[in-house]
């Protein structure tokens, strides 16, 4: 499985000693529907784009929009697009990835959508999120690759750090920052139990009277979930750096030399 660190410019440096597939946190789509770009290092060069629709407008010119980003991915050398949109599939939305979905085939470079998308644009890389509080991973990747075809699938590893409370009834938890959990984990460090369902970490731990459940990632459960993503012929998955940068070293070896 080829492995990306997703990365804003700030920290782009950074990121590329461990290696050489950036995905560039750098793009969105703009008010007028049109590609913006903020921060990039002028010698930016390879890995991949990743486009964001926050705050954007309606894409009212998708073959527009497609020359933006298909002239970015030739001046950049980028190999394709993670289109991390976030507003729910809309008519616009949608003609523009399949647009940009037939360009970048034509040419040899992916993109990378988000589930939501997946059954409605057909040339393109479905992310399937690996933070699961409930169910079976395995159990839903193998759905998931029947549902969207075997071989379009690709991992949004996301790492869990969640704190629900017990019990739970709306099934809701609380994120947890690194500080948090370090805390937490130095209290329970003798018991801390391992879901082969949900290939995650987890402990109960109760303070001030308030009992939770803590959800955690770590490098091994991390490890496991791209092992089986290999097992089922899952070509690519993402990492989001700062957020996986204490795990870099035993995901990824000791880093490149600079």
């Amino acid at each position: 499985m080829q492995l990306y660190l997703a990365v804003t410019p700030d920290k782009q440096q950074e990121a590329a000693r461990y290696t050489d597939r950036l995905a560039h946190v750098a793009y969105r789509v703009g008010r007028d529907g049109r590609l913006t770009r903020r921060d990039l290092l002028a010698r930016t060069r390879g890995g991949l784009m990743v486009l964001g629709d926050q705050d954007c407008g309606p894409i009212r010119d998708p073959a527009a929009l497609c020359r933006d980003v298909w002239r970015e991915c030739g001046n950049r050398g980028y190999g394709g697009v993670l289109a991390d949109f976030e507003q729910p599939p809309s008519p616009d939305r949608t003609a523009f990835l399949e647009a940009l979905g037939r360009v970048l085939g034509r040419n040899r470079k992916g993109l990378f959508i988000p589930e939501d998308y997946g059954g409605q644009v057909g040339q393109a890389t479905v992310l399937i999120c690996t933070a699961l509080s409930g169910g079976n991973l395995r159990q839903r990747l193998e759905e998931c690759a029947q549902r969207f075809g075997r071989g379009r699938l690709a991992l949004d590893l996301q790492r869990l750090r969640m704190s629900f409370p017990l019990p739970c009834p709306t099934g809701e938890g609380q994120p947890l920052d690194s500080a948090a959990l370090a805390g937490m984990l130095e209290k329970k460090r003798q018991s801390v139990f391992y879901s082969h369902d949900l290939c995650a970490k987890y402990f109960t731990i109760t303070d001030t009277g308030e009992s939770r459940f803590v959800l955690f990632d770590d490098a091994d459960t991390l490890r496991s979930k791209i092992n089986m993503g290999n097992e089922l012929g899952i070509g690519a998955g993402f990492l989001m750096y700062p957020e996986a940068v204490d795990l870099l070293q035993e995901l990824m070896g000791r880093g490149r030399q600079m």
